[in-house]
């Protein structure tokens, strides 16, 4: 039981209830969105903006948010991002009108801007350099499990609280994790009271105390196909997070609570490719030694593995098999992320709060593009499938441009500089 509750646990498993109950709160609005755009008279291209309007902050700071976590370390950071997200969180119940609800997700994406690159920050101190994937894999496997269990919950909320009731209960959640964060954990394991010498011997060498200068033009020439990579990648994402529901919803005539179910069960099989994708990542790098194969393999396998999945529904609309192609492809699709967000402690664990920032731009810009432009294309069309044939093009981008990666050569050895 000790060795199950030792501080790298612990803080591993605090990492993992923040990537749960962040994605609760930023996808909550997807679920209780029929009755939102029923009381605010809202189109699905209006509906799509408010989707769209967490990613716009959420943009601008990854990057950002990301060297904030390299400077002030991820205790801070997270402590002020958390207060941000759980208040901005309560306050959606209070939402008037269309534009009170766009500039209140606007200050969601402030707050949770910067919470994945500082993770990442703090998984650098806290995590070995061979668990990597796996860290990577099992914290977004809680946020898939948030997407999971989200539909049900508010639902289940919705109807005792009703939806504005909903938010304000999922913000004081939020604010609890909040306390917990900033009561038990440190920036550097060496200066936790629980940890143990065992555990720091597994861990990397204390980082320098001085806040490193990064070096932003190498640093983004390093990058950018690992950003454009994830762009592809977060173009599904955000597809499926944000017009799941409604699909289901809208397509097969189904009400609230069956809709939730059919969304529930793609959003669970996200679960298992987020952890499965971490492990098998790690289990290469650990055979072979040989990192590109461990992160790229899975990457590449992950895209086609989705595409594959999906092809069928461009023939077969019965709603049994439409969502087992869809949990299929979300469930390859997650493959991706243990490989890809080790990729920026593989390449630069000196900066890697900045580096995946940079990396987490992509996913944040198709956060804007594609829920917006899926609202766009159904209004024009009328056609709920027509945004997830346009996904399937992505994919293949994915996959091809996953072959411009390097993260078996680190930083500041690609770039000519010495640590």
């Amino acid at each position: 039981m000790n060795r199950l509750f030792k501080a790298t646990n612990v803080v591993l498993g605090l990492l993992c209830v923040m990537y749960f109950i962040t994605y609760i709160d930023r996808v909550n609005v997807s679920t209780a969105a029929s009755a939102i755009q029923k009381e605010l008279a809202l189109t699905n291209t209006q509906l799509g903006l408010i989707f769209s309007a967490f990613a716009y902050p959420y943009l601008l700071f990854q990057v950002f948010g990301g060297w904030v976590g390299d400077k002030f370390g991820p205790r801070k950071t997270l402590f002020a991002c958390g207060l941000i997200w759980a208040i901005a969180t309560a306050m959606t119940g209070l939402a008037t009108g269309m534009i009170s609800l766009f500039f209140i997700r606007v200050l969601l994406g402030f707050g949770e801007g910067a919470t994945f690159p500082t993770s990442t920050r703090a998984m650098q101190s806290w995590t070995p350099a061979a668990s990597r994937g796996f860290a990577q894999g099992v914290t977004h496997a809680f946020s898939r499990l948030g997407n999971s269990i989200t539909p049900l919950l508010v639902a289940w909320l919705m109807a005792a609280f009703t939806w504005r009731g909903s938010f304000v209960i999922l913000g004081a959640i939020s604010l609890i994790w909040v306390l917990v964060w900033v009561w038990y954990f440190r920036d550097e394991p060496s200066d936790h009271p629980a940890i143990t010498r065992e555990e720091l011997a597994t861990l990397p060498v204390a980082r320098d105390t001085t806040r490193p200068v990064v070096p932003w033009a190498p640093l983004i020439a390093r990058m950018w196909p690992v950003t454009f990579t994830y762009f592809c990648y977060g173009w599904c994402l955000w597809l499926y997070l944000n017009w799941l529901p409604l699909f289901f919803k809208n397509t097969f005539q189904l009400d609230i609570k069956d809709s939730a179910i059919f969304a529930s069960g793609v959003f669970f099989a996200g679960v298992v490719g987020d952890t499965l994708g971490g492990v098998l990542s790690d289990g290469i790098y650990k055979r072979t030694g040989n990192v590109r194969l461990a992160r790229l393999g899975v990457t590449v396998l992950g895209f086609l593995g989705a595409l594959a999945c999906l092809l069928p529904i461009i023939w077969v609309h019965d709603i049994n098999v439409v969502a087992a192609c869809l949990s299929g492809g979300f469930l390859c699709a997650e493959l991706v992320i243990g490989p890809m967000w080790a990729i920026p402690m593989d390449v630069a664990p000196k900066y890697s709060g900045t580096a995946s920032g940079l990396m987490n731009t992509g996913s944040a810009f198709a956060a804007i593009v594609s829920p917006l432009f899926a609202g766009w294309v159904i209004d024009l069309t009328g056609n709920w499938y027509l945004p997830f044939y346009m996904l399937m093009g992505f994919l293949v981008l994915g996959a091809c441009s996953a072959f411009f990666m390097h993260p078996e050569k680190p930083f500041e050895t690609f770039s000519g500089q010495t640590t």
